[in-house]
């Protein structure tokens, strides 16, 4: 099974926390980043998510790699939603473990980190004034050339 994956659907995160535990792991850490229901002070009633599939996986994986070799990590995992989500819906997930606590909690924020900053996925907002917006422009938006 990837270590990273796009879902349309929501997920369990039971599962894939098991996939994490090893017997040389002695410590576990997790990120969830939820859909809120405001940014830069504006009320947000939901967004979608797209993403350049092979490329998100392809990218996704490297940056778990980086994590694994540069953490010490026993294990690491990454799920990101796709498709329209509502607020309070789990957008993201990271898993990983290691032998020491540390080590977890700097993969956790490296991996999120490198996620936003390196995978083609691409949040719309939509507003409660009827407005809606590609958060991160520098990007550009999904079929948008540059």
């Amino acid at each position: 099974m990837k270590r990273f994956q796009l879902s349309a659907t929501p997920f369990e995160i039971a599962p894939l926390r098991a996939r994490l535990l090893h017997a040389e792991a002695g410590a576990y850490s997790s990120f969830e980043g939820w859909v809120r229901d405001h940014n830069d002070g504006r009320p947000v009633l939901g967004l979608r998510y797209e993403a350049y599939a092979a490329l998100a996986e392809a990218e996704g994986e490297r940056v778990l790699d980086e994590a694994l070799a540069r953490f010490d990590l026993a294990a690491a995992a990454c799920v990101h939603r796709t498709g329209d989500l509502a607020i309070g819906d789990l957008a993201v997930w990271v898993g990983v473990s290691a032998a020491h606590r540390d080590a977890t909690f700097e993969a956790c924020r490296f991996v999120i980190d490198e996620v936003k900053r390196r995978v083609p996925i691409w949040k719309h907002e939509r507003y409660a004034d009827g407005d809606a917006d590609w958060l991160h422009p520098d990007a550009g938006a999904p079929g948008e050339t540059r």
